[in-house]
């Protein structure tokens, strides 16, 4: 049997450090660039004129909330603070990156598929299901047993539909009609 199966608190505690700190610090700057314009993004113009090209009107309100999505979500698991809401945030703006930028250009990130927004959504899920563990602001302030299996299984569900509402909202510009001969 492997020893990894039965690994101690402490030792799955520092695994889900080393995931919440990475996870969370990358969504994080990655909300920042669209927020901020940091590390090389577009800051909230160039985002919201993309988000107007996907559907998102009005962009620079929706560029908004998903830079404020991203940041908040990637601090809280970073941090390990209130369970399940930042994996759950995390969800959310995923599901709708990948629908609405990534879906259509096949799995790999090469080609700006799904890849990298699938890892985060799914290591959000993951997150949010197993818990913080012992080195967290959760467990610091004790806060951590609230979020049981069920909570944490409802707070993943409703970020999910959250994102889906998300996409409900989007209103693409109508397809350019083709020109005839007598154009």
């Amino acid at each position: 049997m492997s020893p990894f199966a039965t690994a101690d608190g402490p030792t799955l505690s520092a695994g889900l450090l080393a995931a919440r700190v990475v996870f969370g610090l990358l969504m994080a700057a990655h909300g920042t660039q669209k927020l901020f314009g940091w590390f090389g993004g577009y800051g909230l113009a160039g985002t919201g004129k993309f988000f107007e090209q996907l559907g998102f009107r009005p962009g620079r309100f929706f560029a908004a909330t998903a830079a404020t999505t991203e940041t908040v979500s990637g601090l809280l698991v970073a941090l390990g603070l209130l369970g399940p809401v930042g994996p759950a945030l995390m969800l959310s703006v995923m599901i709708v990156a990948l629908v609405s930028v990534h879906m259509r250009n096949g799995v790999f990130a090469a080609a700006n598929g799904v890849e990298v927004p699938l890892l985060y959504a799914i290591g959000a899920v993951a997150l949010g299901l197993t818990g913080h563990g012992l080195f967290s602001l959760d467990a610091a302030l004790r806060i951590g047993d609230f979020w049981t299996p069920a909570w944490a299984c409802a707070v993943l569900g409703v970020g999910a539909v959250g994102g889906i509402g998300n996409l409900l909202l989007r209103r693409p510009a109508p397809a350019a009609a083709p020109a005839t001969a007598g154009d």
